[in-house]
Order: structure tokens, then C-alpha cells, then sequence
């Protein structure tokens, strides 16, 4: 468990903590409807591709004008406020999200959000109480003793 100020362009894998201010109902695309709760919501992607992970949060940080993901229909409801990633060269979204849901008490308000590409139950989990990165990070390590160091760093807004 690190602090960084900065996320860099590598690729790997990242999670993202959002604050949820209200119960609402989010609506994703023209038919699915998201149920939310106050909270936080903890949202798990990857990017392998260019520019990593510095391209993809600059994406989730930019304001959302046509949404192409399933995080950026939710970002329209909950607040981005701080980024847990890892640069490990392996693909470690799906273990990720197994932690959040087996281990750390997420909740999937929706069957497989976030995993259209996968067969996991979903890629975000909701949480009354922040959770910690100190407590993730364990259970990571606990699962796979030889994951990379999990950076945290908190977003300004904009």
C-alpha cells in the first residue's frame, strides 16, 4: 500500500471510489435502471492499451457528454473521489472484483455492471462505508502473494 500523487501511463489494473450522496435511481442506457443507496460505490477496470492507466482516469475524470461505459452512466450520480490502481503486467480486473465481493462485503446493486466482457457477477460493488485500502490490499495479497504494490491517490475535482 502506497500513497502517489500522480497516476503514470502504464498499463494495469484500477479501482474507482466513488461517493454516492443519495438513494436515486441511476439509469443506464434507455432501459436498465441501477439502484443506488448512499454510500460509495468501488468500480474495478483495466487499461492495457495505450496511454494506461493515465489515459483511462483522465477519461473517468472529463465530464460526461455521451456515455460509452457502464461507470461513465454512473458517474452522472456519484462523485469521483479517490483511485486505488496497480501496475501489474497481469490482468487482474476479475480478481479485483472478486475481492470487493467476496471479502470486503460489496454489495452489486446490478447483475454483471461493469463485466460485459467477463463472466464475473459484476465490476462494482457498493459499500455504506468507505472502504479501506489497507483492508483490500491484504486480501489481495492474501489471494495473490505476488500482485504489484496497490497505489491510492485522491482526485481534485475537474
Amino acid at each position: 500500500m502506497k500513497r502517489s500523487a500522480q497516476p503514470d501511463a502504464r498499463p494495469g489494473t484500477y479501482a474507482l471510489l466513488l461517493r454516492i450522496a443519495v438513494a436515486e435511481i441511476a439509469f443506464v442506457g434507455r432501459r436498465h435502471r441501477l439502484p443506488l443507496a448512499p454510500g460509495w460505490a468501488v468500480y474495478v477496470g483495466s487499461a492495457f492499451g495505450p496511454g494506461g492507466i493515465a489515459a483511462r482516469l483522465a477519461h473517468h475524470r472529463r465530464p460526461v457528454v455521451r456515455p460509452h461505459w457502464h461507470i461513465d452512466y454512473l458517474r452522472r450520480y456519484a462523485r469521483l473521489e479517490t483511485v486505488w490502481l496497480s501496475h501489474d503486467p497481469s490482468r487482474r480486473e476479475c480478481l479485483w472484483a472478486a475481492v470487493l465481493a467476496q471479502d470486503s462485503g460489496g454489495r452489486a446493486p446490478s447483475f454483471r455492471f461493469g463485466a460485459s466482457d467477463c463472466r464475473c457477477p459484476a465490476h462494482m460493488y457498493q459499500f455504506g462505508v468507505r472502504p479501506t485500502l489497507a483492508a483490500f490490499a491484504a486480501a489481495l495479497e492474501s489471494r495473490a502473494p505476488d500482485h504489484a504494490t496497490v497505489l491510492e491517490f485522491d482526485l481534485e475535482p475537474g
